[in-house]
């Protein structure tokens, strides 16, 4: 009988081992890409659309020979795709040296 007890005693031991390190290191989830989607999505959209109305807002305070809309629209974009670029950079995954996808 002692030997089925430390047959026993061993699972449970590897179980509590898998269970800690399932805690401690958890996986890529797929709805951290979806995720992902969505913050990049939102960092290039919200400077976008605001360039946009700063644009209409300026061109009715202070006229210009260019479209102040159409100017602020591609600095939101510009400005959207760095913000978007910094946070993959931050939040990619680690490869010891190696930050490209």
């Amino acid at each position: 009988m002692s030997q089925k007890n430390d047959r026993s005693a061993e699972d449970i031991r590897r179980s509590a081992e898998r269970m800690k390190r399932a805690r401690d290191e958890p996986g890529v989830s797929p709805l951290r890409g979806l995720g992902a989607f969505g913050i990049i999505g939102w960092s290039i959209a919200v400077p976008t659309v605001g360039g946009a109305f700063l644009g209409l807002w300026l061109n009715d305070v202070a006229p210009q020979n260019f479209s102040w809309p159409i100017a602020l629209i591609l600095g939101g974009v510009v400005a959207g795709g760095i913000i978007a670029w910094s946070w993959i950079e931050r939040e990619g995954p680690d490869r010891k040296g190696d930050k490209r996808w």
